[in-house]
């Protein structure tokens, strides 16, 4: 999955069931990468444990085209056989892989999942509270292996399993039209980026965002759930988190990090970051310290 002229992989630790292998990996990425992934014969799950690269940007070349890019997300989806171009900055990042046995995902479907070029859209930023809190159980078990792990991994990857059957199932299932433009979903982006935040990391208010994009609230709040899946709150945290992870690895204080946020004290911002991160920001610094 890495183009050895440009980044180097390495597997700090990994653990394997029949349906699913699971692993912490660091990538060492010196310059800005394009790269084309792709998986035959499994369900590819990234979730990254210390922030992406800016400006990291993916697309499936073969159906959309080559100038078709759109954000990485915390946690992205490869289907089996299907081919994702990937376009990054370079730095160091660490990330959960997880590869899932289709035949699993399809059996708790019903059916083999189809995915159109719609739907493989809702693929490169999964905001599903419920798959990121699975995903942080399976991270921990392979950090620390406990007292039988691999029937306890049995267990996690039946559950991401019957997760992302019921995630792309619903994605099937919502109306095509009815969605905000790509335009509008580019002006978010933008607004939310980590550069915008550097001066301001207040979050927007919705009644900002809906002006920024010439809608009423309502019309944003709608067209926003049918294009990613998720409330445009949970979104606006999701990214306030990435901006709060980069301004812990660059050494901020927690204290300071929480006020200029616009959180009401240190612990607010603690709790918020656990919930979103699954470990708390010293936690997250610590580890982020032996990832990189």
């Amino acid at each position: 999955m890495t183009d050895p002229a440009h980044a180097t992989m390495v597997v700090d630790a990994e653990l394997a069931v029949a349906s699913m292998t699971a692993q912490i990996v660091r990538f060492d990425i010196p310059q800005p990468t394009s790269t084309m992934h792709a998986i035959e014969d499994r369900y590819h799950l990234n979730m990254c444990l210390t922030p992406r690269p800016l400006s990291s940007r993916g697309g499936y070349a073969k159906r959309w085209g080559p100038h078709r890019l759109e954000r990485l997300g915390d946690i992205f989806l490869l289907p089996p056989g299907e081919s994702l171009f990937v376009k990054g900055g370079s730095g160091r990042q660490a990330s959960l892989i997880c590869h899932l046995n289709p035949g699993l995902v399809h059996g708790l479907a019903g059916q083999a999942l189809a995915w159109d070029d719609q739907h493989l859209a809702t693929t490169l930023d999964i905001g599903s509270a419920r798959i990121r809190a699975i995903l942080f159980r399976v991270t921990e078990e392979v950090r620390h292996p406990g007292l039988g792990w691999d029937r306890m991994l049995g267990f996690l990857a039946g559950e991401l399993a019957l997760e992302l059957a019921r995630h792309c199932l619903e994605a099937a299932e919502r109306p095509i039209t009815g969605g905000l433009s790509g335009w509008r979903l580019r002006l978010i982006d933008e607004r939310l980026s980590d550069e915008r935040w550097a001066e301001d990391r207040r979050a927007p208010t919705l009644q900002e965002l809906a002006a920024l994009c010439n809608l009423s609230p309502r019309q944003l709040t709608r067209g926003f759930r049918v294009s990613r899946a998720c409330s445009i709150g949970d979104y606006i945290e999701q990214r306030r988190m990435e901006s709060a992870k980069r301004l812990l690895m660059a050494g901020e204080s927690v204290k300071s990090i929480a006020f200029a946020m616009g959180f009401a004290s240190p612990s607010s911002f603690t709790f918020a970051f656990r919930r979103a991160v699954g470990a708390s920001p010293s936690t997250f610094r610590q580890r982020q310290g032996r990832a990189i």
